[in-house]
């Protein structure tokens, strides 16, 4: 079992999580990797397609550049985010060559998002992703259930999303879905939404989300595999810590650290730098995630 595996198994087993911090400013790494280091912490350092995309993280390959400058096995592991097979803006997407760069860049783990698609493509896309990974030992995790707000023409109302439970992980459907892929971790959704990423809203302040505890419930206790949770930023924190008790082992920061950066980054990168260490500090301590790096490293 790989590292990386052996990790998210063990947050599952003593019921903390695994921050993954999204990169979709190359700067931004560093004081990333700076704020895990001071308050040992364990975290992913990630990037998604869309971030070399739309934003200024340039490929998975500059990404595993900077990583293996600053990167630190002590407390972060390289994650590959959201590879989508239709992306945001209904696009098809050769993800098999994106999960291969990444795979010859070095990276620990990787992301296949096949939610747009029926679920028996779904299972298909991943599996294919799953035999290739895994042949060397690197854990792939992959999305059932739609975690909306990337799409480019917006969201529904969310009190409406939530209460009627669009788009949520089908239990059953789930249990078919790890048997027939083989997939490592699975991104369930229960609540939450991703931020915006359109020139026009990604400034916006993100709606405060909540999750269906009682929905996470059932899938962690049908499911038994590490959990995560996209668009962690903004979900009301009662919610996000009792997620922890219920299989959530990875939970996807990004909003909140890159509007810190975009806000400084035209007037001083230092000064963007430095408004992401801070704001990393303030996630760490609210989500009481100090000292977790030696309590995974070290439990067996």
């Amino acid at each position: 079992m790989s590292h990386i595996a052996e990790v998210m198994k063990m947050a599952k087993k003593v019921h903390t999580v695994l921050p993954a911090f999204n990169i979709p400013y190359i700067p931004m790494m560093e004081p990333v990797v700076r704020a895990l280091e001071e308050k040992n912490t364990f975290g992913l350092i990630t990037v998604a397609r869309l971030e070399w995309v739309k934003f200024e993280s340039k490929s998975q390959e500059d990404i595993a550049s900077e990583y293996r400058r600053v990167g630190n096995p002590e407390c972060t592991s390289l994650h590959l985010d959201h590879i989508p097979v239709i992306d945001e803006d209904h696009l098809r997407i050769d993800y098999m060559s994106d999960i291969s760069k990444a795979l010859d860049a070095g990276y620990s783990s990787v992301m296949i998002d096949g939610s747009r698609l029926n679920l028996e493509e779904n299972i298909k896309a991943v599996r294919e992703v799953v035999e290739l990974a895994h042949k060397t030992d690197v854990p792939v995790e992959a999305e059932l259930g739609a975690v909306m707000g990337h799409e480019s023409d917006g969201i529904p109302d969310y009190d409406e999303l939530f209460e009627s439970g669009k788009g949520f992980t089908d239990v059953k459907e789930a249990q078919r879905f790890v048997k027939e892929t083989g997939v490592d971790w699975l991104s369930v959704a229960v609540g939450s939404v991703h931020g915006a990423i359109t020139a026009s809203a990604r400034k916006q302040k993100k709606v405060t989300a909540r999750l269906n505890i009682e929905h996470l419930q059932m899938l962690d206790e049908a499911l038994q595999i590490p959990l995560v949770l996209h668009g962690g930023s903004g979900i009301a924190l009662p919610y996000l810590k009792d997620s922890f008790n219920h299989g959530i082992a990875k939970l996807n920061i990004a909003t909140d650290i890159r509007q810190p950066y975009e806000a400084l980054k035209d007037t001083s990168i230092k000064q963007a730098q430095n408004a992401v260490y801070e704001t990393m500090l303030e996630i760490i301590n609210r989500l009481n995630l100090e000292g977790s790096a030696e309590k995974l490293l070290r439990r067996k």
